[in-house]
């Protein structure tokens, strides 16, 4: 099978290390790619196009898949679901992991997510949408701090601001107003956050392994919020029963609504979660692999990731032999450019971003052969290990081989977790109905 992948980070590279371990796997190409993904997976001459691939344009896509003769694509990010780059690869006769134009507005628009949940019946904060100024401060009132304001678009993952700061929420709403989107203004939920990711062929949903993300630049989860400065798995303190509760309560929900609408989703469905006094509540949807999650899930996944992909880009996970999982724990270290993630600055020289254990996201290769920084999260650095901690004890030894000038990364991924301090406010038995402690209310980390 010769598999073509789209996208140029580090959970681009992480799927390309799983699946060139795949004996599936005649060919592998990952475009535009980076310096990490381009000696495991170097990308197509497309004589068609010029320069780099434009992720966002699905015509660019579908004509490098055409070209190399891909039997199965796979996208990576968000941008070319969103834009249709899958309708563009399956109109073109190719097997394509990732949902439609229309099923990936469930990360497009946290509006369209909202509705889908509601007549899924799938649990969620409390949230309204608002186009000016004036509701916008009529959302704040209604709510109450902590403020969870939210871009109705894509954003990076740096569209979300949750604070006690009137002003700041409300500086943060008029921007995102001013940039032509909807503003999303939702109740604050408390509990420990989780991210799930589901693959799914649109009707059978297999759920991965969970994974915990920090999306705060600083440690103790300060600054601004990021596109993912680390993440862990598997969750040590995770209800025992959480995958097969997120399972019935909202993936496979999630899938039959969009499936009932006449947009089946087909592909990378995941679920970001809070665990709180009320029960599982999701904040988010996204329609692909998410960055760092990735990095930490694959190297525990035994069963080979390419056939998988293509049972689901074939409508044929129902015949999937279950997942297989080894044991251990995987840790996620992101290095960051200075100044990310306001102003990064790029252009620096990368020592031992070559390592096994790194999976670069914003690097190029210069001609001398050094690599460069070229964005804000510059690579991830991952620990695997028999337990959680000796995971997080890898990951910070491989994180002290890597030189990048001015470069930062949190100290405390998966710390709390190694130190027993994570907790949930609810406990269950299976079978049981939620229960709520008395003198708990509903809120939301965003």
């Amino acid at each position: 099978m010769r598999v073509l992948v789209i996208g140029s980070g580090g959970r681009e590279h992480a799927l390309c290390v799983a699946m060139a371990g795949d004996p599936a796997v005649s060919a592998l190409s990952c475009t535009p790619g980076n310096a990490g993904t381009a000696a495991l997976a170097p990308p197509p001459e497309v004589p068609q196009t010029t320069g780099s691939m434009d992720v966002s344009q699905p015509k660019q896509i579908a004509a490098a898949a055409r070209h190399w003769a891909a039997d199965l694509v796979v996208i990576g990010p968000e941008v070319p679901l969103v834009a249709g780059a899958a309708d563009a690869v399956r109109a073109a006769g190719i097997a394509c992991f990732g949902p439609s134009r229309e099923a990936a507005a469930l990360e497009g628009s946290k509006t369209f997510a909202k509705q889908v949940m509601i007549a899924a019946g799938v649990p969620t904060a409390e949230a309204v949408t608002v186009a000016s100024t004036a509701d916008l401060q009529a959302a704040l009132d209604r709510f109450g701090a902590p403020y969870v304001v939210k871009d109705d678009g894509l954003a990076a993952g740096k569209g979300v601001l949750v604070t006690e700061d009137r002003e700041a929420a409300t500086d943060h709403g008029r921007t995102i107003l001013a940039g032509g989107h909807c503003v999303v203004v939702e109740d604050y939920l408390d509990g420990p956050e989780v991210s799930l990711f589901a693959v799914t062929d649109g009707t059978t949903v297999l759920a991965l392994q969970p994974a915990q993300d920090f999306k705060r630049i600083g440690d103790g989860d300060t600054g601004r919020n990021t596109g993912g400065m680390g993440a862990y798995s598997p969750l040590p303190w995770a209800p025992p029963h959480l995958v097969a509760d997120v399972m019935s309560s909202v993936l496979q929900p999630t899938v039959d609504e969009l499936r009932r609408r006449g947009t089946p989703f087909t592909g990378l469905l995941y679920a970001g979660l809070a665990l709180t006094s009320r029960g599982v509540r999701v904040i988010e949807f996204n329609a692909r692999f998410g960055d760092p999650e990735t990095q930490v899930v694959l190297p525990l996944l035994i069963t080979p990731l390419a056939g998988l992909l293509y049972a689901a880009a074939t409508g044929r996970l129902a015949d999937h032999d279950p997942l297989q999982w080894r044991t251990g724990a995987a840790v996620a270290v992101v290095v960051a450019a200075p100044g990310y993630p306001e102003n990064p600055r790029t252009g620096q020289v990368v020592h031992g971003a070559d390592g096994p254990d790194v999976r670069q996201a914003s690097t190029e290769r210069a001609p001398d052969g050094r690599v460069l920084a070229t964005g804000g999260r510059v690579l991830s650095v991952v620990g695997t290990g028999p337990d959680l901690a000796a995971a997080r004890r890898a990951a910070y030894a491989a994180v002290g081989t890597i030189t990048l000038g001015g470069g930062q990364y949190r100290t405390d991924i998966a710390q709390a977790a190694v130190e027993g301090r994570v907790r949930v406010p609810w406990r269950r038995e299976r079978g049981q109905r939620w229960a709520q402690p008395p003198g708990t209310r509903r809120r939301s980390p965003g």
